[in-house]
């Protein structure tokens, strides 16, 4: 499986049966489209593999900004078609919470929630219940993502890089989580617990933008003057 998140970093992992066997991940947020179909390319490379080779395509959903998410999910569905290959939608805060589950049950944390930057001083954020069955840990959301101020976030342990944003404005930051990014590597590790367990995973690859977009179209054209 082909994975790609760019709902905060860019990133780009190839799986199989829930192994990460390479990846690539980039903190620059400025370069997402740039940086996304050269990295697939060099990946599928480095491992003598073509898209004949895939079973499907996997891309997180979000919440993200507008720009970067758009390049992840365009570049996945574009991959898809062009490979004829199905593909598969996974919320990013959810993958990010698969990645937490270990430590949020080591810790006693039955009910958590992660959060990441939204910028403009807000955060995105999703509650999860964890518990644990002989596959190991199991994520339930409560609820859908938001986004909002710090102040809006629920009182539970808090995970993720929003949490080591504005430590002071919540009421639980759990430290050693602020580069908690929603990573490629985390969905395909999120799809295969879900796949594993009998269920199917979505081919619904909306994004969650969550709010409305920076651009504005004008209400009625502006007169020309001379």
């Amino acid at each position: 499986m082909l994975s790609l998140d760019s709902s905060s970093i860019a990133s780009v992992a190839l799986s199989r049966g829930g192994e990460v066997l390479s990846r690539f991940d980039t903190v620059d947020t400025r370069s997402h489209a740039e940086a996304l179909a050269p990295a697939v390319h060099d990946l599928m490379a480095e491992a003598g593999l073509t898209g004949t080779d895939l079973d499907a395509v996997l891309v997180g959903t979000g919440p993200g900004p507008f720009t970067g998410l758009r390049a992840g999910l365009v570049t996945g569905r574009t991959l898809g078609f062009a490979w004829a290959l199905p593909v598969h939608g996974v919320c990013s805060l959810d993958a990010a919470a698969f990645h937490v589950a270990p430590e949020a049950l080591a810790a006693g944390h039955a009910e958590f929630v992660v959060v990441t930057d939204a910028r403009r001083k807000e955060l995105y954020r999703r509650s999860y219940r964890v518990r644990e069955d002989e596959l190991g840990p199991v994520i339930t959301p409560l609820g859908d993502p938001r986004v909002g101020p710090p102040e809006d976030v629920p009182a539970l342990p808090c995970y993720g890089s929003g949490a080591g944003l504005y430590p002071d404005r919540l009421s639980h930051a759990v430290p050693g989580f602020s580069d908690l990014h929603p990573s490629a590597a985390d969905l395909a590790r999120a799809a295969w617990a879900i796949t594993s367990r009998g269920q199917e995973l979505s081919t619904d690859t909306s994004p969650l933008y969550l709010r409305d977009s920076d651009a504005k179209v004008p209400a009625s054209p502006k007169r020309a003057t001379r």
